[in-house]
């Protein structure tokens, strides 16, 4: 103990309680803690600073209030004092009302007192504690009680002390109190001078930062600081000048820090130690509170009061230690003290925390009481809930607290229920003990406190006294049945035989942690048992059942008995009868104590020790289950077997032995068994089977039957995988908070769909477009829905319920300090990351600090390295381009140090990108997180990112909307942007080079116009292709070709997939949680801009609906309409042009023309509405480009940006003439014209040949859709010959398979079928090495159609097989429906093949028939409605013969000349034909000669339509005349068609020859049969029906 003169001066901010009460009543209170941890800290900062200045020093700040003390001699009291007051009213003026935006403003009152003090420390060798006794802490105490808000006031004590002549006083109590309400400044004192006066009096405060800070007290400039750091307990902090406390300077003394770090909580100087950053120690997390008060008798003497402290912080120390809990610290009131302990710290995180705290408590309310003689009342108090933890005060002066609603609700308790351990509703409910160990309280009034909740008195754990009423917790679910659980059911079946057979008892224990389904399959097991007449006992256990001998066997035999649930007076009456006939009855009496019953004791039983009564009872056990197993098979069900007690684990191993019984358990792997459990596990008749977790599949349907839905949209999906991990219980948590938070829309599945003329109520609509998670009851009364996220709605940031967030925290605090830092900062990056990254947020970590902490953690399982198929592939992270430089080269040489090598070292692979391999960790470890540190390290993430959103290398970089950044460059470099959005010419993937940082390449190697060739494509050009001969012949030596340099597929493969995931997606997220909209919507556009080219439309379509949600809702008046984020005219007119492109693939015609128009007037180029608009523009648009060749040239700074504006343009006006093509009609056809040649003058001005073949491909194929034979065939002609330069590029690669799909279309349409096979496997092999699965699927649709025509219905299967997988992938009902088509065609005409049953085609047609995807494709939809037509009349169903024969009617007006339409067009013809050769005649609705005359208009209109397609014509000419001539033809030539011999084929031209030699050349390896096209046709060619 230590005794000194001092001035003591406590402030308390008031209001603050009230503050954190309102906090408590938001239903966002996570958000809100962050809120009040940062009011209170700016706010005690400032005060800190404020009493440093003026030479104090900070005790401790506990709550919300602040101990100061100046320490002086005797005589110096009085002037400082004075120094003291001056500080108090200043910090009253500038402090003293503090206004807040929740509308509850802080206020302080300050209490002052001066005297003799005592500085006592208590502890021990490990932990010790400082605290402050005396008469006038007391008075200090006392007078801050009496101060109300904005009041100043001094204890009797000091305001005996001071120079009272200085000070302006109101008497509050006589030899109390009195109030300072200001100072006399009486000439000539002057007060400057008396502050450098009394420095002289603190050896603490240095007199040069005094002279450096005494004019700061006057005028209010801020410090200035240059370093801030910890060591020890000691925190550094350097001002300009010079540092404000002397003890900051101290030399280095081992010996001193050894004591302080004593006064420092053990998990705090973990993290010390560890050396983490100081804005990594703060948290939010939810713990659990203890506030101890121990009331002494006033009679107590000091020093035997200190000895009472030491006793109590000893054994409360080492009980709150042993069970998780840390003792925070110590403080004094007047007749007693306080100490404050907290579960659930940093790194102490421990399951049961709860029950924990309230078994910790009841001891030490027992031990004070019983062992500290002076105790007058021990009070305690438990709250569990939200706090914030972490680091308060100044810079120059920091303490670690907890913060939150809990820590003054806790303190409130011990004053309303004193003498009592009382509890908090949180608490009770989260301990899982049971009820019978509470008694609920009154409730009482409590200060600032409006809705404390029920409030308990926890009485200890008393023995339960009953027993039963403990059966199976969990019912099983009617509804649905259990998930991937066949293996476990199965061993429950082997167990049953095996115990029927061999008449042995068989244990099954099912492992598994929590959540995973333990208890649900127990209760399908119990279902299924008794359905087969087996008796069940079920039975849950708990953890208090543990403590009690022989529990769990005492409680199956009650229910084995049925005395479980029975009143009491007829308990015994029924056990009698139970029990006679088997047991003697002088014996009944052995089972009083057991069963709670009274029967009389016999002599027999009296003379028997407690050994023999406990082996007779076991004994009549046996003999009662052998009896009853003969009569029925009996089977034991225990759920959380790992809470049996060792007697009972004891009884059933020999039970098992000697009694043919099946008992089955659940157990939690992490629980530590005793010894007679783990014996039992090691029996023979114990089989151990570990609970696997849900497939993805069957997680995401539980998910659809807990939310009651068919099928949810992919980010929700994706937040269940991610979150879930296979877990059940984590599935069914989640989705009842997603419906508890409304953050979810639901859409009836059955409704029509109707075209929507807002962009805004597109949700349900682009979620019917994919395919479903389950399938649709078949009941046609039930109602169906889909659900939707809402707009506004970032799933990434929703927090995890309490529940989950308590698990993922257990796990966090269960690794080491070092591991926790590291997998907090990975998961600020997301669910993967990249190394780098993460070493880039882990300041001062070394690459191979951070190797060896990655291995370990996956070694634990925490962190997973993606698999190859994940990761971005080594190549292109290892070299940061294609061009090697010396930099590279002399890396290269010095790579012995490198991380690569490091890797090879540490057995780890080189893929340097990791996930997580636990549910809940990376979301737990993400909320932890302040908001401040969340937002500069999000950051730093962006940051890291910002160059790197760009195509992949082989792609050759760029953005994903092309030239996007320097269309916006100047927006972007405004000042009001931030300082991590500058945008580089520059366009490389993500690449590792072997230093410690990323690089990008220079600008000239990312971007290379294919205006400025190599000399290698000036070689190649001169190699002109002029004919479609040169062009085929050229394709094949480049596909021939092996040598890297020179093959056309030996290029580096596309990973914009995985740009997307890695970097894309994830910017985008970090720029919305920094609230950096500009930068996130330009990163929305370019991720939905990506998802397009990697044909996800889904996923464009959640990006682009997440930057409509950053834009706002349009006003209906243009003049109202304010931007939420302000963007380029260039932005608006892409984001208008991705959701036209969009609405396109939903089938939304009316609202994609719409926007596309919108886009084309914000690029300064218009589409006329009316005709006569189409005709002026045409007129303009044909003398356009004349004159714009007279235009000057851009000059070079403005040539990309007019380049971006071009390739948007041209977009549009792509998307125009498919939009317009889908309809029939001359109004559209003449719109569909004119887009059309705007196009194609729009493509002359593009310096790119790519873009040119491109677009002539495209205008080839518009043209042979309208049936211009003439330009269909010129415009290919002609892009043929712009295929010059498409081979060294991927952009150019991608044109050439556009290029050879067209040609294969064109063979196909004129009837060269082998030439188009050849074609289509050509094209296919370039399509599968660029990814584009787009195009390959309309390759392989032309595939199939030719090898259909060519009857190779092998070949045509496996097409169709490669299809399904395209489709599957990218959740296409477009693709689905050609693809169905084609497997009618297959059901009709293949001779037996099948690819899929007709149950599956008619199933999706009728769940997708109002879609609007497919209402919008007419051409597609006229053949599957009269393939399905044809199929119901071959087996006579008339009625649906006749509905889908008048759905193709309607269809066929609105078809074209395409392959699709006139393939449908062909099929309405056979169903034509059908109907006047089979139909009955009462089935028809006019006469048979109005229906033939009805038919021949119908092929007239064919033969005038089709004209670019001949290779139907020679059938359909069959098909005529059949009708015409009135004949008969049988029904299976009909239906058979290819059983008709047809003589010829129309084409124009000549037929290409076969060739032998032809198949021997042909890859294709991804089918498991070739193509029988080896031999050459001896018949002539024919003409096939499709």
């Amino acid at each position: 103990m230590k005794m000194s003169d001092s001035g003591v001066c406590p402030r308390k901010a008031l209001r603050f309680t009230a503050l954190m009460d309102r906090f408590s009543l938001s239903c966002k209170l996570e958000h809100d803690m962050d809120r009040l941890a940062r009011i209170f800290s700016y706010y005690i900062s400032d005060i800190v600073e404020h009493v440093l200045c003026f030479g104090g020093d900070i005790l401790n700040i506990t709550g919300n209030v602040l101990l100061a003390l100046w320490t002086v001699e005797q005589n110096q009291l009085s002037d400082i004092i004075t120094l003291v007051a001056k500080c108090s009213l200043e910090i009253q003026e500038k402090f003293g009302i503090y206004h807040t935006r929740e509308g509850q403003d802080l206020q302080l009152k300050i209490g002052l007192s001066a005297g003799r003090i005592s500085q006592v420390i208590v502890g021990d060798e490990q932990r010790q504690y400082l605290l402050v006794i005396g008469r006038d802490v007391d008075g200090v105490q006392l007078a801050q009680r009496l101060a109300q808000a904005n009041e100043i006031v001094l204890s009797w004590n000091c305001w005996k002390l001071c120079e009272q002549y200085m000070f302006e006083v109101e008497i509050m109590r006589e030899d109390e109190a009195v109030k300072l309400r200001d100072m006399r400044i009486i000439d000539p004192f002057d007060f400057d001078e008396h502050f450098y006066k009394c420095l002289d009096y603190l050896p603490h405060y240095r007199t040069s930062a005094g002279k450096l800070l005494c004019p700061l007290l006057y005028y209010p400039c801020p410090f200035q600081r240059l370093i801030f750091c910890m060591a020890g307990d000691i925190l550094f902090a350097f001002l300009l000048s010079d540092i404000l406390r002397t003890a900051l300077e101290l030399d280095p003394d081992s010996a001193l820090e050894q004591t302080l770090r004593k006064h420092i909580m053990k998990n705090l100087l973990k993290k010390i130690d560890e050396g983490q950053p100081m804005e990594y120690i703060s948290e939010f997390r939810t713990v659990t509170i203890v506030l101890v008060s121990l009331e002494f008798h006033k009679t107590a003497w000091m020093l035997h009061l200190c000895h009472l402290i030491q006793e109590a912080a000893l054994y409360i120390s080492t009980v709150i230690e042993k069970e998780g809990g840390q003792l925070s610290r110590i403080f004094m009131f007047e007749t007693g003290c306080m100490f404050l302990c907290v579960f659930g710290l940093p790194g102490d995180k421990k399951p049961d925390e709860c029950a924990h705290a309230l078994e910790s408590s009841f001891n030490i309310f027992s031990f004070c009481w019983e062992n500290l003689a002076e105790t007058k009342l021990v009070s305690i108090s438990i709250t569990n809930g939200p706090v914030f933890c972490g680091m308060v005060g100044a810079v120059s002066r920091h303490e670690y607290t907890v913060i939150g609603p809990k820590v003054s609700l806790v303190a409130r308790m011990i004053t309303a229920y004193p003498g009592l351990v009382s509890c908090d509703e949180v608490t009770y409910l989260r301990s899982m003990l049971p009820a019978y160990n509470f008694k609920e309280l009154p409730e009482k009034m409590m200060k600032n406190i409006s809705n404390p909740g029920k409030i308990y008195e926890y009485v200890g754990h008393r023995r339960c006294i009953m027993f039963g009423k403990r059966h199976l917790a969990t019912e099983r679910n009617k509804n649905h049945s259990l998930l991937d659980r066949e293996k476990e059911l199965e061993a429950f079946r082997m167990a049953q035989q095996e115990c029927l057979h061999q008449k042995k008892g068989q244990a099954v224990l099912y492992e598994g942690g929590k959540g995973c389904g333990k208890s649900q399959l127990l209760a399908e097991i119990n279902f299924l048992a008794q359905k087969e007449g087996h008796r069940v006992l079920p039975l849950k256990l708990k953890k208090a059942d543990s403590k009690q001998c022989f529990y769990a066997i005492q409680t199956l035999m009650a229910i084995f008995f049925e005395i479980d649930t029975c009143p009491a007076h007829y308990r015994q009456e029924r056990l009698h009868k139970q029990l006679c006939g088997i047991v003697e009855e002088p014996l009944h009496c052995l089972f009083n104590d057991l069963f709670f019953v009274k029967f009389p004791l016999s002599f027999k039983v009296s003379h028997m020790d407690d050994l023999a009564r406990q082996q007779k009872i076991k004994t009549c056990f046996f003999e009662v289950l052998q009896k009853a197993v003969r009569e029925t098979p009996l089977i034991f069900l225990i759920d959380e077997a790992q809470y049996m007690d060792a007697a009972s684990w004891e009884f059933l191993g020999t039970l098992l032995s000697g009694v043919p019984i099946i008992v089955l358990m659940t157990l939690t792997p992490t629980s530590t068994l005793c010894g007679q459990a783990q014996h039992f596990l090691q029996s023979p008749p114990a089989v151990l089977v570990p609970i696997s977790k849900l497939a993805a599949t069957s997680l995401l349907r539980m998910a659809c039957w807990e939310l009651g839905v068919v099928s949810i949209p992919q980010e929700l999906q994706i937040y269940l995988l991610r979150r879930c991990f296979g877990n059940p219980l984590y599935c069914e948590v989640l989705c009842q908070d997603l419906l508890s938070k409304n953050i979810l829309c639901f859409h009836d599945l059955q409704k029509e769909e109707v075209e929507n003329s807002k962009w805004e109520t597109l949700s349900a609509n682009a979620m019917k477009s994919t395919m479903y998670s389950i399938s649709p009851a078949t009941s046609e009364d039930q109602e169906l829905y889909v659900c939707t996220v809402k707009d506004d709605v970032n799933l990434d940031t929703v927090l995890l319920p309490p529940l989950l967030k308590e698990i993922a925290v257990n796990q966090l605090d269960q690794l080491s300090p070092e591991e926790q830092s590291l997998v907090k900062c990975a998961a600020v990056i997301g669910h993967s990351f990249h190394i780098d990254l993460l070493q880039h947020l882990l300041p001062g970590w070394s690459k191979n600090k951070l190797l060896e902490v990655l291995k370990d953690l996956v070694d634990v399982h925490v962190l997973r390295w993606c698999s190859k198929g994940q990761e971005l592939p080594a190549e292109l992270m290892l070299v940061p381009s294609s061009v090697e430089t010396e930099h590279t080269k002399e890396e290269t040489k010095s790579d012995a140090d490198s991380p690569l090598r490091l890797l090879e070292e540490l057995s780890l692979p080189p893929t340097e990108v990791l996930e997580f391999g636990v549910p809940l960790l990376r979301e737990g470890a993400w909320e932890l997180w302040p908001k401040a540190q969340q937002t500069a390290l999000h950051l730093e993430c962006a940051c890291f990112l910002r160059d790197l959103a760009c195509r992949c290398g082989s792609c050759q970089g760029g953005d994903f909307v092309p030239f996007h950044r320097f269309a916006v460059c100047s927006t972007k470099s405004s000042s009001g942007t931030s300082r991590f959005c500058s945008y580089k010419d520059t366009g490389s993937i993500l690449t590792q080079v072997i230093t410690d940082r990323l690089q990008l390449p220079s600008p000239q190697d990312t971007f290379q116009f294919q205006t400025e060739s190599s000399r290698s494509q000036e070689a190649f050009t001169r190699e002109y292709c002029g004919t479609e001969e040169e062009f085929l012949d050229k394709v094949n030596r480049k596909l021939a070709q092996t040598n890297p340099k020179k093959g056309m597929l030996t290029m580096k493969p596309c990973h914009c997939r995985e740009v997307l995931k890695r970097v894309l997606s994830p910017l985008t997220q970090h720029c919305l949680v920094i609230g950096e909209t500009t930068c996130a919507f330009y990163y929305l556009l370019e991720s939905a801009a990506a998802s397009l080219d990697l044909s996800d439309n889904y996923m464009a379509f959640f990006y682009l609906r997440k930057a409509s949600s950053l834009l706002g809702q349009p006003s209906a008046f243009s003049f109202f309409k304010k931007r939420k984020v302000k963007i380029c005219q260039f932005e608006e007119a892409t984001f208008c042009r991705l959701q036209s492109e969009v609405c396109f693939n939903m089938g939304q015609i009316t609202l994609a023309k719409k926007l596309a128009r919108r886009a084309l007037r914000l690029l300064k180029r218009s589409f006329p509405w009316t005709w006569l608009g189409v005709i002026f523009q045409t007129f303009l648009e044909k003398c356009w480009y004349s004159c714009s060749l007279s235009q000057p040239r851009n000059n070079p700074s403005e040539k990309k940006k007019k380049l971006a504006v071009l390739q948007q343009q041209l977009h549009c006006l792509s998307l125009l003439r498919q939009l317009y093509s889908l309809e029939a009609t001359a109004s559209s056809r003449r719109f569909a014209c004119l887009a059309t040649l705007m196009q194609k003058n729009s493509v002359k001005e593009f310096p790119g040949e790519a873009q040119a073949v491109s677009t002539y491909v495209a205008l080839s194929q518009f043209s042979q859709n309208v049936g211009d034979k003439d330009e269909w065939l010129h415009r290919e002609q002609l892009a043929i010959q712009k295929s010059s330069l498409c081979w060294f590029s991927r952009e150019g690669l991608l044109a050439t398979a556009q290029l050879m799909q067209a040609l294969a279309y064109t063979k196909l349409c004129l009837g060269h079928l082998d030439f188009s096979i050849k074609l289509g496997f050509q094209a296919h092999e370039i399509c599968r090495h660029l990814k584009k699965p787009a195009l390959e699927n309309l390759v392989l649709s032309v595939l199939f159609r030719s090898a259909f025509l060519k009857k190779k219905f092998d070949l045509c299967v496996h097409v169709l097989e490669s299809q399904w997988a395209l489709i599957s992938q990218s959740h296409d009902v477009l693709g689905q429906a050609c693809f169905y088509s084609a497997c009618l065609d297959l059901l009709l005409y293949g001779k037996g093949w099948l690819c899929r049953p007709f149950g599956e085609c008619l199933h999706f047609i009728q769940h997708y028939e109002h879609s609007c995807i497919l209402n919008s494709q007419s051409n597609v939809m006229l053949g599957v409605h009269s393939s399905l037509a044809m199929w119901f009349a071959q087996d006579s169903q008339w009625n649906q013969f006749e509905y889908h024969f008048s759905k193709a009617r309607q269809l066929v007006k609105g078809t074209n000349a395409s392959l699709f339409g006139s393939h449908g067009f062909v099929r309405f013809l056979e169903c034509h034909v059908l109907v006047l050769q089979k139909m009955p005649e009462d089935v028809f609705l006019q006469t048979l000669a109005e229906t033939r005359r009805q038919t021949l208009t119908y092929f007239k209109e064919f033969f005038s339509r089709c004209v670019t397609c001949p290779v139907y014509h020679q059938w359909v000419s069959e098909l005529r005349a059949f009708v015409m001539r009135n004949g008969k033809m049988s029904l299976t030539n009909i239906i058979r068609p290819f059983d008709t011999c047809l003589t010829r084929i129309w084409i124009e031209g000549e037929f290409l020859e076969e060739n032998n030699s032809f198949e021997q050349n042909l890859e294709i390896q991804r089918f498991v049969r070739e193509a029988d096209v080896n031999k050459k046709d001896k018949e002539e060619i024919q003409e096939c029906i499709c």
